[in-house]
């Protein structure tokens, strides 16, 4: 007879967010014209995660403030300046969370803490479980197991005393963030 898993019988998963197929991106309206997509080059991640219960913990994404770009070279060396991330003094920008709510049978909601510009303020993400297999490339029986996750949440600059350009509405107070990854489970 097959037991349906049950949480006594659950085992959490460790995932290490894979550099090469990881994506934290932002947007950010520009004077009302548009809104200028950015990312960082440089971040790194892990979680736990039990696929059978949907229980999802210990979420950690950190991120080198100073890999930010833009594809514009001078708009990218102001933005690691002191009127926004202050990479000098602020390297790392970090999102944690100690657990999810599952909001479907592959979304949750992440209620976190983001810490930029040595503040600390509530975000919550939402985020999309799109697929776990065992990855189609590399070598049989050493292929790694992956799970793909789409991400989404926003946040106000100005609470983190981010506040250059918001009061004449040249930069938006609004950002949109995007996190795209694989992540290998270990």
């Amino acid at each position: 007879m097959v037991l349906p898993a049950s949480p006594a019988w659950a085992q959490a998963a460790r995932y290490e967010l894979d550099p090469d197929h990881l994506t934290v991106a932002f947007l950010v309206d520009h004077i009302g014209y548009a809104k200028t997509l950015g990312l960082f080059r440089t971040a790194r991640g892990s979680y736990s995660f039990d696929e059978a219960t949907g229980r999802l913990s210990a979420v950690r994404i950190e991120v080198d403030t100073r890999s930010v770009f833009t594809n514009q070279r001078q708009r990218d060396e102001h933005l690691k300046g002191a009127d926004f991330l202050n990479s000098g003094e602020f390297p790392t920008l970090v999102f944690s969370a100690e657990t999810a709510r599952r909001t479907g049978e592959r979304t949750f909601e992440i209620a976190g803490q983001l810490q930029l510009l040595g503040k600390t303020q509530p975000l919550t993400l939402q985020a999309t479980w799109n697929k776990s297999a065992e990855s189609p490339i590399g070598p049989i029986g050493r292929r790694p197991y992956v799970m793909g996750v789409s991400a989404r949440g926003s946040f106000k600059r100005s609470a983190f005393g981010m506040n250059y350009a918001v009061a004449n509405g040249w930069v938006g107070d609004e950002v949109a963030l995007i996190i795209e990854f694989e992540a290998i489970r270990k």
